[in-house]
């Protein structure tokens, strides 16, 4: 039980790489065909190397211009979109492939299927059709225990989507079908049925309504059900259900807005970190250039920060001057290494007939054989030191850019103004007592002059009128802001990582306000919140799955990771709509037009 307890919390993405190694006994020199859709869930599961060792030789968007393949058969992972059906029936009218297995994301329909199966009788390829599976796929797997909704198209359930004020019930209808069916997929491919966990009146108990009839709806058909044995004998869950604990992001704004610390929640707040892969600008040329010389050409360079990147595994949840002073420490034991392999290739060299010279080439001969077998992961580790240390000085430039306007002074004269605004919003969401009319009008003065749009202010406002919210959570702990000022004493210029003081660096962990959430359902503690569930919660030992409504962050996924350190047999995944950093969350709230 154990060891099945630990294995789940990976579940999902071991699941996924299953659906596509059984799609079909794959023969060398396949074709992998997918749409947007299918690309952003199979990137970052698989490299093109591991496509490349499951068979896969060549992979092309489905919309693209295909050559004929006649003698090779054609894997397609696409929506069941109008109009990718009309494309996929093209394919079979131009006789492109030899053979055609259909796998869609999500459930196609009985209509759709039936012009699938009148195209391929009109350019007599039935018998081509090798395999049709609905796949129920439709999330996308970021780590072994994240995932979010979508990525294509993430603006139709957004969270301005969401709450925008003149929104009608007919566009709040089809958001709430989009999510339940995404998360329904994510069910069927857990293969488990969860107890449902939610607060009342807000958008996640209309999910949490919608997804237990959909839940209910399918086991009614014992036939026809996805959930079967088949599943959930063989499922992780099938020993213990899971709990889904459904939340609203208005729960809880102040936390998508803070500067946190964390490897990987830095890099997605400061670079341009999107589904596993970062993608930074790098100049080209000389550092000095002449006077009156052109300026010089940026060019793109991606990262992929994944599973395969042990140094991204273990230290993507450590503060940051952690991770700075582990590159450095790994760059010198690499170092070291080579050092030693280029003396031993000195020794192997040396020419003479004195017996100094002879004893030191025999007893070096096994040691130099050994170095130059592990040359490959040599060369590994050096890839990832030079990635980790462009990612690192990245994100240090970010950081001493804010910490030189920090010396200005005060709250709002230091940062950006999107910084300014967003340490005024959570001083303004997080406050027990909220400043007084006179004071709020000084500090949009204050704000406005600094440059800052009032937008997001003007909608945090009537948003905790609305909620009549009289305080928020006051603890936020190590991932607030605060943090931002410790960096100003740890951080060094130059080329070395080497962190002072680091080590008498003490973070104090809190619980955010979802972690708590969690905390309380887990330990069976007395809740102010009531919950609607579809089954009673009798112990505290379920592995639980938390889902925000209207999208989330590395910051909360991080918490949650970090509290169930700390509970040993507790186990948790952490999912939204939509994964957003502050920037993109502001622009999100400026949309809404408050006044």
């Amino acid at each position: 039980t154990e060891s099945r307890m630990r294995h789940m919390t990976c579940i999902v993405r071991e699941r996924q790489l299953r659906h596509y190694g059984h799609v079909a006994p794959l023969p060398d020199g396949d074709v992998l065909i997918y749409d947007r859709f299918g690309q952003d869930i199979i990137s970052p599961l698989l490299a093109v190397k591991e496509l490349r060792d499951m068979g896969i030789t060549l992979h092309l968007l489905l919309h693209s211009d295909r050559d004929a393949i006649p003698d090779v058969p054609a894997i397609y992972f696409v929506m069941p979109t109008e109009e990718n059906i009309d494309r996929i029936c093209q394919d079979l009218r131009s006789q492109l492939y030899e053979s055609y297995y259909l796998n869609f994301i999500s459930a196609i329909s009985r209509s759709k299927l039936e012009d699938i199966a009148s195209a391929a009788l009109g350019a007599n390829a039935v018998t081509q059709i090798t395999k049709v599976f609905d796949q129920y796929l439709n999330f996308i797997t970021l780590e072994d225990d994240m995932f979010v909704l979508c990525n294509q198209n993430k603006e139709l359930i957004s969270y301005h989507a969401i709450n925008k004020p003149d929104i009608t019930d007919t566009d709040m209808e089809t958001i709430m079908d989009t999510i339940v069916d995404s998360l329904f997929c994510f069910l069927v491919t857990l293969g488990a049925v969860p107890i449902l966990r939610c607060p009342r009146g807000n958008a996640a108990e209309m999910v949490a309504v919608k997804l237990d009839k959909k839940l209910r709806e399918n086991l009614r058909d014992a036939r026809n059900s996805l959930f079967t044995s088949d599943t959930m004998g063989t499922g992780q869950f099938s020993f213990q259900r899971p709990v889904l604990v459904l939340l609203d992001r208005n729960l809880d704004l102040a936390t998508p807005l803070h500067h946190t610390w964390t490897y990987q929640a830095l890099v997605h707040d400061v670079l341009d970190f999107h589904l596993n892969r970062v993608t930074m600008e790098e100049s080209t040329g000389p550092e000095n250039s002449p006077a009156g010389a052109r300026p010089k050409k940026k060019n793109k360079k991606n990262y992929d920060l994944t599973a395969a990147d042990r140094f991204w595994q273990k230290h993507k949840g450590s503060p940051f001057p952690e991770v700075a002073e582990s590159v450095q420490q790994e760059l010198d034991t690499y170092r070291a290494q080579e050092d030693e392999v280029k003396r031993l290739k000195s020794i192997m060299g040396l020419e003479g007939e004195d017996e100094g010279a002879i004893s030191m080439l025999s007893d070096n001969t096994a040691k130099l054989t050994s170095a130059v077998s592990s040359l490959p992961e040599l060369l590994e580790k050096k890839r990832l030191i030079d990635l980790h240390t462009n990612v690192a000085t990245a994100v240090l430039e970010h950081i001493k850019v804010n910490e030189r306007s920090n010396h200005n002074g005060g709250v709002l004269n230091s940062g950006t103004p999107e910084d300014k605004m967003r340490l005024f919003l959570i001083y303004y969401i997080t406050s027990q007592q909220p400043p007084s009319e006179v004071d709020m009008e000084q500090y949009r003065k204050a704000l406005a002059d600094a440059g800052c749009n009032l937008s997001p202010l003007n909608y945090i406002r009537q948003w905790k009128a609305f909620a009549k919210m009289a305080a928020a959570p006051a603890n936020y702990g190590g991932s607030g802001a605060k943090a931002m000022g410790l960096f100003s004493r740890v951080m060094n210029t130059g080329s070395q990582f080497v962190m002072e003081g680091v080590k008498n660096l003490v973070l104090k962990q809190h619980n955010l306000p979802v972690t708590r959430i969690l905390d309380n359902l887990m330990e069976m503690k007395s809740n102010p919140v009531s919950y609607f569930s579809n089954f009673v919660l009798d112990n505290s030992f379920y592995p639980a799955i938390i889902f925000v409504v209207g999208g989330g962050n590395y910051i909360e996924y991080q918490n949650l990771v970090d509290y169930v350190k700390g509970k040993p047999g507790k186990h948790v995944l952490y999912g939204c709509s939509e994964l957003f950093n502050a920037s993109q969350f502001l622009k999100q709230v400026i949309m809404h037009k408050c006044h």
